[in-house]
């Protein structure tokens, strides 16, 4: 984010700088194409099991944590892997 400083925008986090205009001009960018990865390798031997299907190969045991992705006031979102072919899916 910009902040206008001595006549023009000044971003804090990597010091780029844009002219002061009269216009006012938002941009807009996406993350979405960025993967993250939840669930790790190394996640995996302190994380806790439980019993729910696989939608991938049906297996019957899979890691899970829960993470606030939505509001507050919303459920919080339950992240799986599967114990047998690492497949991960997400419950809302």
């Amino acid at each position: 984010m910009m902040f206008p400083k001595d006549g023009v925008y000044t971003c804090n986090g990597c010091g780029a700088t844009k002219d002061v205009s009269g216009s006012s001009e938002i941009i807009t960018t996406s993350s979405r194409d960025k993967e993250i990865t939840v669930i790790s390798e190394e996640d995996t031997i302190t994380l806790p099991k439980t019993h729910v299907l696989c939608p991938q190969c049906k297996y019957t045991e899979a890691y899970y944590m829960i993470r606030q992705t939505r509001a507050a006031d919303e459920p919080e979102t339950m992240i799986y892997r599967c114990c047998k072919c690492n497949h991960s899916w997400r419950e809302y």
